[in-house]
């Protein structure tokens, strides 16, 4: 019989700033070894349980806690920080926040130094754990040289060198390309088996956790477990949509062509669901292909881009592409590839070395930041760079105050973008009491106030659940109809799937395609250069036996679309 680590009993917690509690009644038992999810909405209270886990409650985050926790057999009340630290480590959702040494070695040793082991101890053992995570050649390496999922590898040595009980992962997908989403959550199960150490993940993007084995998946909603469930057995269940959340490609097909999901079909994972072959077949032939828009004329053209931050070497090389008037498409790729580049050569926040950008036709390569502002909107990837203002009205009001706007059209305004992005009821709120998903919420309300013919967008969905990724997409796919060309840099291979039937791709600074979103996510080549990871809706379709599985795909996004419709 295995031991519990984490007990939660009758636990309550209310933030001292706030009047209702946001965990409620908890009960719920994490036994050694296991692996286990936890799933909510936005404010459903499960960042709240991780802090709870690690001591930022109540030694960071006053509040009034009732009940009982219990970790390794301890009660947290009677423990301060430090103690549990020893127990839980924590990889946070960004890594930079987690830094303190200058090179991978310095940082991975910063716990042996602060226990003042001895030197040759601290080597051997950054030695080891850094061979465990597979980061023993950079360990001179600045931090600040790695892309994404090396840096969370770096977080990951650093608790690992403590031994910890319990190792809590914090949206630990929300940074990386899908690819190395993936590998992040083989590692981590690699790391789980091998030393038997208890993981606990909180993360929105249930599919890709579901790569590897997870034995429970519990569902948070409004401060309550309401499932506590095997990922078969939820998957088999309605809770995921009745708590807007998104599920598996692959199971949500399915239950559009009429199959009936149990537990017993194992729909965890694309390789061991038993798919009613006949049933998906009879779905597809019954269903209409994509309906595709007509071309029109272009808003933007990229002619033989180059740009490089250092001499003898192109950051970006010969990139040419045209965006229509009226466009909504995606730019993917790598970490690193080059896609937060061209977006601030289209901005103008740098120039190239040597092409042309045109607007309407006309050649802006020169024109200013401000001149190119008056038409193209970015929003960037994180938030705190672009947020000044202290409250979130201000905030969204500042580029119309700096415009001169009339105040009544301001509040106006302000007060109609707040509500499509669902932000009204915080609209007298202070931003610093916001979580990262509603800080991102902002920076993309106080562009779209602006009214620009142009907005690029980074990362726009990161942090964000399936609820208020479904409110961003549906509003960004209104106002595209309405004529606003839209262009996204995204990791999120099903927000390319489902709202930008066109796709362009970026390795190493070089476009190597620029096709349909399905056709670029069924072809290997093109998945494996750009660090993509292929559609699950695409192996159901082989796995059905169908011959055309890229036409599935297609299908499936148009019907899926055609059905949110009717439900709006």
């Amino acid at each position: 019989m295995k031991k519990p680590v984490i007990q939660f009993e009758q636990f309550n917690f209310k933030y001292r700033t706030q009047v209702d509690p946001t965990l409620h009644d908890l009960n719920l038992t994490i036994y050694e070894g296991e692996k286990v999810l936890i799933v909510g909405p936005s404010g459903s209270g499960k960042s709240t349980i991780g802090h709870c886990l690690n001591g930022l409650i109540p030694f960071s985050y006053k509040g009034e806690i009732t009940g009982s926790l219990n970790i390794m057999g301890q009660e947290t009340k009677n423990l301060d920080i430090f103690s549990l630290s020893k127990m839980v480590g924590t990889v946070l959702q960004d890594p930079d926040g987690q830094f303190i040494g200058l090179t991978v070695a310095e940082d991975i040793a910063f716990a042996l130094e602060n226990d003042v082991r001895a030197q040759d101890e601290m080597v051997s053992i950054v030695k080891d754990v850094s061979s465990m995570v597979d980061m023993d050649d950079y360990l001179q390496s600045s931090l600040h040289q790695l892309s994404g999922g090396q840096k969370q590898r770096v977080s990951l040595a650093g608790v690992m060198v403590d031994n910890v009980d319990i190792l809590l992962f914090d949206e630990p997908l929300a940074n990386l390309d899908p690819a190395t989403g993936k590998h992040a959550i083989q590692l981590i199960d690699r790391i789980q088996k091998e030393t038997n150490t208890t993981v606990v993940i909180i993360e929105h993007r249930l599919e890709d956790v579901l790569e590897c084995h997870v034995d429970r998946i519990i569902v948070v909603d409004k401060g309550k477990i309401v499932a506590d469930l095997t990922p078969d057995e939820l998957l088999a269940s309605s809770v995921l949509e009745q708590c807007n959340i998104r599920e598996p490609l692959y199971v949500k097909a399915a239950k559009y062509a009429g199959v009936k999901v149990k537990p017993e079909s194992k729909p965890s994972h694309i390789k061991t669901f038993a798919v009613d072959k006949d049933k998906l077949l009879t779905w597809f032939e019954a269903t209409s292909p994509p309906y595709l828009k007509k071309k029109s004329e272009p808003i933007l053209e990229l002619e033989n881009l180059h740009f490089s931050y250092s001499p003898g070497k192109d950051t970006i090389h010969n990139v040419s592409f045209s965006i229509d008037k009226g466009e909504m498409l995606s730019i993917a790729g790598k970490n690193g590839a080059g896609k937060s580049t061209l977006a601030s050569l289209i901005c103008g926040f740098n120039k190239p070395t040597s092409g042309k950008i045109l607007f309407k036709g006309k050649d802006i390569t020169n024109d200013t930041i401000k001149e190119r502002a008056e038409r193209i909107g970015l929003v960037m990837q994180n938030p705190n760079q672009m947020i000044s203002k202290h409250m979130i009205f201000e905030e969204v009001a500042l580029g119309l105050v700096l415009r001169g706007v009339p105040e009544d059209e301001i509040k106006e305004r302000v007060e109609k973008t707040l509500q499509i992005c669902g932000l009204y009821p915080f609209r007298n709120w202070p931003i610093s009491a916001l979580s990262f998903g509603q800080k991102k919420r902002v920076t993309i309300a106080s562009i779209l106030v602006l009214e620009p013919e142009l907005i690029i967008l980074d990362e726009p969905t990161a942090g964000q659940d399936f609820k208020h990724y479904t409110e961003i997409m549906e509003f960004l796919s209104k106002l595209n109809e309405e004529g606003i060309t839209i262009l996204m840099i995204t990791h999120d291979m099903h927000l390319m799937l489902e709202y930008t039937p066109r796709a362009i791709v970026i390795a190493g600074g070089e476009k190597i395609a620029d096709d349909t979103s399905a056709n670029i996510l069924t072809d290997q080549d093109v998945i494996k250069r750009a660090n993509l990871k292929e559609t699950s809706l695409f192996d159901l379709a082989v796995k059905a036996g169908i011959e055309e599985p890229r036409e599935f795909v297609g299908r499936f996004i148009a019907f899926d679309k055609g059905v949110r419709t009717t439900w709006q």
